[in-house]
C-alpha cells in the first residue's frame, strides 16, 4: 500500500506539472513585471543609478554587454586583417567619430562618451534602458554624450527636451523592439533614412507592400527574429555579413534551399548565384526617401541675409527634405530606387585613414568583396559623396564639427559648427588621429555600399524573368564579369542560341517561367512563427508539455491497473 501511495503522488505531481509548464511559458512570453522590484522604485537622480539596480540582479549582463560591438564600436575583421567599427572607420556621411563624440555617441549603448577619456571598463555607464524601454518616453539628448535629459527640461534643435522619468522607464522594461532598435538604426547619419536604403521610420509599422516580414499585416517580426541574440551579442552586421557563423537567421532559415519547388527548377538554380533579396526587393526606400548623396564641400554658406545655419528644404516625393544645411552641405534624395548589383561573398574591405587615398581613383569607403564562383549577386544602395581631402598627406579630411563640452571658449574656435572655418576644423580633426594637416584641402569623390536586406516585397511584386534577361534589363552582366557570348544569352528571353560553348550552361538554366513567389500572397498565410520559434520547434521534436502529459497519463494508467489487481486479489 505504501508503494501505491507513492505512485499516486508521482502521478499527481506530473499532472500538475503538465498544467504548470504552459502557464510558465505564458509568463516568460509576457515578460517579468519589473514594477514590483524594490531596486527599481527610485527615485533616480541619474541613469547610472538605474544601471546599478539592473546589474544587482542581472549579474552577468555587464561583462556580456561590454564584449559586444554595440559597446566597443570596434570589430576585428580577421578575414581582411583590419580593425573596423564606428570608432575606426571613416565614411562619407558624418565622416568620423573623433572630436565629435558627444554628438555621435547619442547612439552608443552607454553614458558619458564625450571624448577619448571614456572608460570602457566602467559597467556603471552601460545604458540598459535604450534597448529595453517599452514606454516610448526614453530619449537620449542629441549632444549629450549618450545621456538622457534629467532634472530640468532643455532646449535644443528648436524643441523642448523634457526630463525622462527614469523610475517609470525602469519599471516598464522588456524585450527590444523595432522602436528601440530603430531609435538609432532608422535615423543613423543624422536623419531619417540617411544611411540605410532599407531602414527608416516607416519600418516602425510598415505597410504590407513595404515589408511583408515586419508589417503588422504580415509576419509582424521584430528585429531580433532574424538578428538572433545570445548573451547580448546581436548577430549580423555591416562589416562581415557572416550569415552562417554568427547565428543570423537568413531567408533559408524559414524558406529552405529550394524555395521555388513545384514552380520552376530554373528559379531554384538561380538561388545558387543570386541572393534572394535581388529578386524580392525590387526597389529600396519604398516607404520614405533615402539620402543618395552628400556634398561636404558646399558646407559653410551663410543665410542670404547673414547668419547660420542656413537650411533649405524641398518637397521630394511628397516629403519635406533638407537639400542644403550650412553645417553639412548639399544632399540629394530618392524613393523607390533600383539597387546597384554586385557580386558579394559577405565581406567588406574598408579604407581606413592610415591606408591613404589616391585622388584619381577616389575614396571607396568599403570595397565589396566577391566574384563569380565566390559569392552571389546582391543588391546595394550606392551612396556617393564629395569630401574634403588633404592632397599632401593623401588622406580624407576629418572635420571637427561639434564644439567640445566645457571648452574655455564657448564658440570653440576649431569647431566647424561654431566658427565655420573648414581649415581649422580639419586641423583639429586630423590631429586627433595623429596626422598633421598640410594646411590646404581639395575635394574628392567617394562611394559607400550598403547591402539591401529589408523591405521584402509581396511575392507578386518580385522581379520577373525579363526584368534582368532583356537587353534593357537591370543587371549589367558585362560589368558582373560575364563574357560577350554569355551576355548575349543572358539578355535574351527566351534564351538565345549560344554562340560559344561557354554560354551553354547558362542557357540551360534560363527557362520560360512566371515571376518567382517565395511566399504566399495572403498575409494570413505569410505569417507564422518567427525564425526562433520555427527553429526551436524543429529541433525540440516533441513539446515538453506533450511529453510530461504523456508520462503523467502513463503513470496514472499503471497505478490504476495495480490498484484494480490489488482490489481483485483482496
Amino acid at each position: 500500500m505504501k508503494y501505491l501511495k507513492i505512485a499516486w503522488l508521482a502521478a499527481a505531481i506530473l499532472i500538475v506539472a503538465a498544467f504548470l509548464v504552459p502557464l510558465q511559458g505564458q509568463a516568460q512570453e509576457g515578460g517579468v513585471d519589473h514594477s514590483q522590484f524594490p531596486p527599481l522604485q527610485g527615485p533616480f537622480e541619474k541613469p547610472q543609478e538605474v544601471t546599478a539596480a539592473c546589474l544587482s540582479c542581472h549579474t552577468e549582463a555587464a561583462d556580456q554587454v561590454m564584449g559586444t560591438v554595440h559597446w566597443t564600436w570596434e570589430y576585428e575583421n580577421e578575414i581582411v586583417g583590419e580593425t573596423v567599427g564606428k570608432d575606426n572607420v571613416i565614411n562619407n556621411y558624418c565622416i568620423a567619430v573623433e572630436t565629435n563624440e558627444r554628438r555621435c555617441t547619442s547612439c552608443h549603448i552607454g553614458y558619458g562618451w564625450k571624448d577619448d577619456s571614456f572608460d570602457f571598463e566602467d559597467s556603471s555607464n552601460i545604458d540598459c534602458l535604450v534597448c529595453h524601454d517599452t514606454t516610448g518616453t526614453y530619449k537620449k539628448f542629441p549632444p549629450g554624450a549618450g545621456m538622457p535629459v534629467v532634472g530640468e527640461a532643455v532646449q535644443f534643435g528648436g524643441k523642448t527636451w523634457e526630463p525622462v522619468d527614469l523610475a517609470n522607464v525602469a519599471q516598464n522594461i522588456g524585450q527590444s523592439s523595432r522602436a528601440t532598435c530603430g531609435a538609432c538604426h532608422f535615423t543613423g547619419g543624422g536623419g531619417d533614412g540617411v544611411k540605410h536604403g532599407d531602414l527608416d521610420r516607416t519600418m516602425l509599422s510598415p505597410e504590407y507592400e513595404v515589408d511583408v516580414h515586419m508589417s503588422p499585416d504580415g509576419a509582424d517580426m521584430s528585429c531580433t527574429a532574424c538578428h538572433v541574440t545570445q548573451d547580448h551579442e546581436i548577430s549580423g552586421g555591416r562589416y562581415v555579413m557572416s550569415w552562417a557563423s554568427d547565428g543570423l537567421a537568413t531567408c533559408t532559415t524559414c524558406h529552405n534551399e529550394a524555395p521555388h519547388e513545384g514552380e520552376s527548377e530554373a528559379l531554384n538554380q538561380h538561388v545558387e548565384v543570386i541572393a534572394c533579396q535581388t529578386c524580392h526587393i525590387p526597389e529600396y526606400a519604398r516607404g520614405a526617401n533615402t539620402m543618395l548623396s552628400w556634398d561636404w564641400t558646399e558646407a559653410g554658406q551663410p543665410k542670404p541675409d547673414g547668419g547660420y545655419p542656413w537650411i533649405v528644404s524641398e518637397e521630394i516625393n511628397g516629403q519635406e527634405e533638407h537639400v542644403y544645411d550650412s553645417r553639412k552641405g548639399a544632399f540629394t534624395w530618392g524613393m523607390n530606387v533600383v539597387p546597384t548589383y554586385m557580386w558579394s561573398n559577405g565581406v567588406f574591405d574598408y579604407t581606413l585613414l592610415e591606408d591613404g587615398v589616391d585622388a584619381e581613383t577616389g575614396f571607396i569607403v568599403n570595397q565589396v568583396l566577391g566574384e563569380q564562383g565566390d559569392g552571389k549577386i546582391w543588391p546595394f544602395k550606392e551612396f556617393t559623396g564629395i569630401q574634403p581631402y588633404d592632397p599632401v598627406n593623401e588622406v580624407v579630411g576629418i572635420p571637427h564639427l561639434m564644439p567640445y563640452p566645457g571648452h574655455p571658449d564657448p564658440k570653440d574656435e576649431t569647431a566647424f559648427w561654431a566658427n565655420w572655418d573648414m581649415d581649422l576644423a580639419l586641423q583639429e580633426g586630423l590631429a586627433a588621429r595623429g596626422i598633421e594637416y598640410s594646411g590646404s584641402y581639395e575635394q574628392i569623390e567617394s562611394v559607400m555600399y550598403w547591402p539591401i536586406t529589408h523591405q521584402v516585397a509581396p511575392a507578386d511584386q518580385a522581379l520577373g524573368c525579363t526584368s534582368c534577361h532583356d537587353p534593357e534589363g537591370r543587371l549589367d552582366f558585362a560589368a558582373l564579369g560575364y563574357s560577350p557570348d554569355q551576355v548575349t544569352v543572358l539578355t535574351s528571353f527566351p534564351p538565345a542560341a549560344p554562340e560559344a560553348e561557354e554560354a551553354e550552361e547558362i542557357a540551360e538554366e534560363v527557362e520560360e517561367a512566371e515571376p518567382a513567389e517565395s511566399m504566399d500572397e495572403a498575409p494570413e498565410e505569410e505569417t507564422g512563427a518567427e525564425p526562433e520559434a520555427a527553429d526551436s520547434s524543429a529541433s525540440a521534436g516533441v513539446s515538453p508539455i506533450v511529453t510530461i502529459g504523456a508520462i503523467a497519463s502513463l503513470v496514472a494508467i499503471v497505478v490504476f491497473v495495480i490498484f484494480q489487481r490489488r482490489k481483485q486479489n483482496a
